[in-house]
């Protein structure tokens, strides 16, 4: 071939390289509760369904990993292979060892339980001890933080300052992962929410003292994800079919980013009416963007410029957690999904809270 040809050649193949869009990678974190048919549906997967769940992710080619894999991709921003799966457990319930771990364990899979010392050492006989808990942890699960006692860091007590009542959080977080340490040898300072709940303001004060935070909301997780709101696909009933596991195990993260206003979480009833999101992904068709809100349905959808888009929300946010699910099939990998889901609280209109 002509050596000037072959040049040209050459110098054609290294910018086609060079400007082809790297392909998004995803981590998905998938939670649970109990493993129990005998337990309430809302915070429950029968051990059949369960074992189906896992056989689902060996079939089709998941690699399933420690959760401090992903975290530590995300912290030190290197590569992430795609397909991981973390899988997370909330409130150390004593299914997760009689039903959870021998599925688990027939399939090698590694996994977390986030557990309340409160609620270990008052020795109730539905939860785990930490006799069990070291022997699991033993065996390769990770034992993470869920708070002292399953409290929200949002409601504040009556008469307490925020400050005070943040400080008294900080003591309370501080002393359940020494509690941690001191009974199964681990100290991650992974800390899921109780109920989901989290404002800005507690994100901030969560990374001044250095813990991960992981939230309720759905969604991959990405190299630019927020280490202070990791977001945790629920796995329970009611979202437990396989078609709907599916989707949520191929999903893409979706880079979105948001004003300092519309971070806020929690607002009173009838006091929000619109979110703007700023999109740092190009990989969609905006035509092809469709978000719904928690009570409302599908949402309509103003684009105010290149990268950003409106929701004016078609009726009041309920009162309760609601969440606003964004979603967009990825053009470079044909049945993928980008998803993302914003989180409020919403109170009574005289600012009282909805029950938990």
């Amino acid at each position: 071939m002509n050596p000037i040809k072959s040049l040209f050649l050459f110098l054609l193949f290294s910018l086609v390289i060079i400007s082809a869009p790297q392909q998004a990678v995803a981590s998905v974190i998938l939670q649970y509760h109990h493993v129990s048919t005998d337990t309430p549906p809302s915070t429950s997967i029968s051990p059949t369904q369960f074992e189906k769940h896992m056989r689902y992710l060996k079939e089709q080619g998941f690699t399933v990993v420690p959760l401090s894999t992903i975290v530590n991709a995300v912290k030190n921003n290197t590569a992430m292979s795609d397909k991981l799966v973390a899988i997370t457990f909330d409130d150390a319930y004593l299914d997760i060892l009689t039903h959870g771990k021998p599925i688990l364990d027939a399939f090698n899979y590694p996994y977390t339980i986030f557990v309340n010392p409160s609620l270990v050492e008052a020795k109730r006989p539905d939860y785990l001890s930490w006799e069990q808990l070291k022997m699991m942890a033993e065996q390769g699960a990770i034992i993470a933080n869920h708070g002292w006692q399953h409290q929200s860091l949002t409601r504040v007590p009556d008469g307490v300052a925020p400050d005070m009542w943040l400080a008294q959080y900080e003591q309370d977080l501080r002393r359940a992962e020494q509690a941690i340490k001191d009974n199964v040898g681990q100290s991650y300072r992974y800390f899921a929410y109780p109920y989901g709940e989290y404002t800005p303001e507690i994100q901030r004060w969560l990374a001044e003292n250095q813990f991960v935070g992981f939230s309720q909301q759905s969604g991959a997780v990405g190299l630019t994800t927020d280490l202070t709101a990791i977001p945790r696909f629920p796995a329970s009933q009611p979202y437990d079919k396989l078609s709907g596991l599916r989707d949520k195990l191929n999903s893409l993260p979706f880079a979105i980013s948001l004003s300092e206003q519309d971070n806020q979480t929690i607002y009173r009833h009838q006091t929000v009416n619109s979110v703007t999101f700023h999109v740092e992904v190009e990989d969609f068709k905006p035509s092809q963007l469709n978000c719904y809100v928690s009570g409302l349905g599908k949402q309509k959808i103003d684009w105010v410029s290149d990268s950003s888009f409106q929701i004016t929300f078609s009726d009041h946010l309920p009162i309760g957690r609601v969440r606003c699910n964004c979603t967009a099939p990825s053009l470079s990998q044909a049945g993928r999904y980008y998803w993302y889901s914003k989180p409020w609280f919403i109170t009574k209109r005289d600012g009282s809270w909805y029950p938990l």
